[in-house]
């Protein structure tokens, strides 16, 4: 209340008095229902292209109804597309026999893989020649040969 006194003894010292009388005489909603004209104009020729009458309270309507149309079908696309298992947290609605049996496929790959590992480094090192082969000494018995006379 004392924001509205101070502005009007400002404007009555400045001698805007009839300003003031005018914003305090409008409603809200009749300064939104007031009519205004909207032209698209071509710059070269100055020629009048298209024509709108608005109101601010029919730019609202129109922008909020776009707003909640581009909403709606964002929260569409979401929800009735794959595109859900991409948000954290959502998992897709597999039984559980599925799961194990993808987390058994990935353990025998990730063996695999892991044998294939040692397979070739082990290859690496006894090309290298850092592999001390182990000598056998242990005797065989060789059968002594038997001579025929044939």
């Amino acid at each position: 209340m004392n924001w509205v006194l101070t502005w009007r003894v400002l404007l009555s010292l400045i001698g805007l008095k009839d300003v003031m009388s005018k914003l305090e005489g409008e409603s809200t909603f009749k300064r939104l229902r007031n009519r205004y004209r909207m032209v698209v104009m071509n710059d070269d020729t100055y020629e009048e292209v298209v024509t709108f009458k608005l109101t601010r309270l029919s730019v609202y309507v129109m922008l909020s109804s776009i707003f909640v149309i581009l909403v709606g079908l964002t929260v569409a696309l979401i929800v009735f597309t794959p595109l859900r298992y991409y948000i954290p947290g959502q998992v897709p609605q597999q039984s559980g026999r599925e799961m194990r049996t993808v987390k058994m496929g990935i353990d025998s790959v990730s063996r695999q893989v892991e044998y294939s590992e040692k397979y070739l480094e082990n290859i690496r090192r006894v090309l290298k020649g850092d592999v001390a082969i182990p000598l056998d000494t242990t005797l065989l018995e060789v059968p002594k040969d038997e001579l025929s006379e044939d």
